[in-house]
């Protein structure tokens, strides 16, 4: 199993790294373009300013491979603002556009409603059945640190997953083929983020859709 975990400078890549082997998936880091072209499975990371994350993203060379392994169909992972880049842009850096590879925009959580960022616990409820989300119960738990959120236009929500904050109903987890990604942080999220990430293994390995 060919896992490359994408080093572009986004930070929290050791307990990312560290959460994949203990799910059971063997992992490496690489911060070359090339070796990432030739993996069969991606896992893309981030945290920060959606605009400063997409400069670094760009400025490393990995852009047009994302773009080449999504465009094949093959087993990719997001977590975070790693979900957020798939976009085609965001609230928080206006003028700064994403990957566009999902028909979808970031927007912030409304003021007033609840405490933005959102930082800790929340649940799950599954949208369809995300090979994802296999075994993980609807209300699991899992462990956010945002302050945006996934939109996609009426009619167009993937499978995945979404989640209630404040007055906010929001994606939590999509999966489209064998693109799967979370704003939730599997890593951080104790039993049920090591069930996502051997979930995912499954996927690479062949076993899930």
């Amino acid at each position: 199993m060919n896992v490359v975990l994408i080093d572009y400078g986004a930070g929290n890549l050791h307990s990312v790294e560290k959460a994949l082997l203990a799910a059971g998936v063997p992992v490496r880091r690489s911060a070359d373009p090339e070796e990432a072209r030739e993996a069969r499975a991606l896992v893309l990371p981030g945290q920060g300013h959606f605009g400063q994350v997409m400069r670094s993203f760009e400025r490393s060379g990995f852009a047009p491979v994302v773009a080449d392994h999504l465009a094949s169909d093959a087993p990719f992972l997001g977590i975070c603002v790693g979900l957020q880049l798939l976009t085609r842009g965001s609230e928080e850096a206006p003028g700064v556009p994403g990957l566009g590879v999902l028909d979808a925009e970031v927007r912030r959580f409304p003021a007033g409603a609840a405490s933005v960022p959102q930082m800790g616990w929340n649940q799950l409820w599954p949208l369809g059945a995300p090979a994802l989300l296999r075994g993980v119960p609807a209300g699991a738990f899992v462990y956010f640190a945002n302050s945006y959120y996934v939109t996609f236009p009426a009619g167009a929500v993937p499978e995945g997953a979404e989640t209630i904050y404040g007055a906010t109903r929001f994606l939590s987890a999509v999966s489209l083929g064998r693109l799967h990604a979370t704003q939730f942080h599997p890593e951080k999220s104790q039993a049920v983020g090591l069930q996502v990430l051997r979930n995912f293994g499954d996927v690479v390995r062949g076993d899930a859709p």
